[in-house]
């Protein structure tokens, strides 16, 4: 099925040469120049890697805070069975609990955008993992949202770390800022995540193989544009 895009964006994505290969300094500054929308849009980065996802070994994930953070802030909820929901919303989650917070989630009620919980309430959490898991809620070790220490799990998350994933296609899709950011910040945050993401190169894929095939960053409802990877 064909996709029809609008005039906005038709005008925008004539700005960018479809084949072409942007330096870092070109592709920022074509990120202001196709900007369709009237608000703030979030500036996307997007990672197309050499991986089999459906192997254990070659699954990306992992987390990572940005120079200039993301702009954007999500909703903490917090599974304590340690008794300090007061002092958890005092440092900015939004919602605490222990069983009364699984019990609102089973209700439907999920007020909240990331999940972070103690070992202790894991144990419990069984019976919300159908309802969270599908969303990408579930608090996991991996991700750095299960620990004893919730209070400093919540302060690295107000500063902005988040876990980026690979797909089932072997994508990544990420945010690295605001377009308000300007072009220096948007450019050490991008700088920073095709670093991080070099460095997550998992072990499966071997030898001299290319891991990340290619590199797109865009305003959110924007144009693709492909970074010269060879530039950054």
């Amino acid at each position: 099925m064909s996709t029809t895009h609008g005039k906005k964006f038709n005008q925008a994505a004539s700005l960018v040469e479809k084949d072409r290969l942007y330096s870092l300094d070109e592709a920022v500054d074509l990120l202001e120049r196709t900007n369709t929308v009237k608000f703030d849009p979030t500036i996307e980065i997007h990672f197309n890697l050499a991986i089999d996802p459906r192997q254990a070994d070659q699954m990306v994930r992992s987390t990572l805070s940005l120079p200039h953070g993301t702009g954007k802030t999500k909703r903490i909820g917090a599974f304590t069975d340690i008794g300090n929901e007061a002092e958890l919303k005092a440092a900015g989650v939004t919602i605490a609990g222990g069983d009364d917070l699984i019990d609102l989630v089973l209700q439907g009620k999920i007020e909240f955008d990331i999940a972070i919980a103690t070992p202790g309430m894991m144990k419990k959490m069984g019976k919300v993992a159908k309802v969270l898991g599908p969303k990408g809620l579930m608090p996991n070790p991996k991700a750095g949202t299960v620990g004893e220490d919730l209070l400093a799990i919540t302060k690295e998350l107000m500063a902005g770390r988040f876990e980026f994933k690979n797909d089932k296609q072997g994508n990544i899709h990420s945010i690295v800022g605001k377009l308000s950011f300007g072009n220096a910040k948007l450019k050490d945050n991008i700088e920073f995540f095709v670093k991080t993401m070099k460095s997550s190169r998992p072990a499966g894929v071997k030898g001299s193989a290319v891991f990340i095939q290619t590199i797109f960053v865009c305003n959110a409802m924007g144009p693709g544009i492909r970074l010269d990877m060879n530039n950054i």
